[in-house]
């Protein structure tokens, strides 16, 4: 185990029997762990500031995909070499992040995981000032995020946003963006917009099916078009192509828009007219579970 680790639980979930019980199990089998619980914006990464003080070897997002993302973006800001290992616990409502990377959603089983696999080096991008380790969205995913009530997510878990979503279906209005890269343009009308890191959004859609956490490359998918029809979405969710659906793998792209819109950062959301989204290569090691479908096989040199 760790020497020490940090538990940082987002404040929603920290009045939880089976966490507190999984915490004094882990300490009783000897790991030294120490937990806070965030309150308002700014504690993770105050918390991880003092994580690193501490010479802390993990820290474990206790949360749902939004904790990872504000650790991740705190964990950027130190140098490379000072950045701990990220454990994560997912106590969230969509957990797409764990549930793309086969973490046990379990609180014991996960909380083992975090503190006794060995970190494995993954890629986390950067967009504009901000970050983010599985997805970002923009479209209609954002839309139901931003617009499904907390009370209904805590209650429904992922179903709360296909509630909303059938509820919407028919009022979706296309954005228009201009989207570059290497080797890549392309610009017009936007029903669905995904980049990913990881594979999967929104409570369980594998919008990239085939992106990888440690092959320093975006995988984009854009449902083109001004008409949201349920074949075509089922299409970019199973990982289809066609001619509504377009597809490229980049390090690197520019998002640019005539009027603002909202990306959904790992369920974080981030408004403006132009992002320059950005993998950086291996930036993050993370204990993740032996035969994680989300690791490619790096080429050998």
């Amino acid at each position: 185990m760790p020497d020490t680790a940090f538990l940082i639980v987002n404040g929603k979930a920290a009045d939880n029997p089976a966490l507190r019980a999984a915490v004094e199990s882990a300490r009783a089998h000897g790991a030294d762990l120490a937990v806070r619980v965030t309150w308002e914006a700014g504690d993770a990464a105050r918390y991880l500031a003092e994580a690193s003080g501490a010479s802390a070897t993990t820290v474990i997002a206790g949360g749902g995909d939004g904790t990872a993302n504000e650790l991740t973006t705190a964990l950027l800001e130190l140098p490379i070499e000072q950045r701990p290992a990220l454990g994560i616990l997912p106590m969230g409502t969509a957990n797409d992040f764990a549930r793309g990377c086969g973490i046990p959603l379990e609180i014991p089983a996960a909380l083992d995981l975090a503190l006794t696999a060995p970190p494995h080096a993954i890629d986390a991008v950067r967009v504009n000032d901000r970050a983010f380790l599985n997805m970002a969205t923009g479209g209609f995913g954002t839309q139901l995020t931003v617009e499904t009530p907390e009370e209904q997510k805590a209650l429904l878990g992922g179903l709360a946003y296909l509630l909303t979503g059938l509820r919407r279906f028919g009022t979706i209005q296309p954005d228009h963006g201009r989207i570059t890269g290497p080797g890549f343009v392309w610009e017009g009308q936007f029903l669905v917009l995904a980049i990913g890191n990881g594979c999967q959004a929104g409570g369980g859609h594998r919008l990239c099916p085939q992106a990888r956490l440690n092959n320093g490359l975006l995988d984009l998918r854009i449902l083109a078009g001004d008409e949201l029809l349920p074949a075509l979405l089922s299409r970019l969710i199973e990982g289809e192509e066609g001619e509504s659906v377009i597809q490229a793998r980049l390090p690197w792209l520019m998002l640019e828009t005539p009027n603002e819109i909202h990306l959904n950062l790992d369920g974080e959301p981030l408004a403006g007219t132009c992002f320059r989204i950005e993998v950086e290569a291996g930036a993050i090691r993370c204990c993740l579970p032996l035969g994680c479908p989300l690791l490619g096989t790096l080429p050998s040199h």
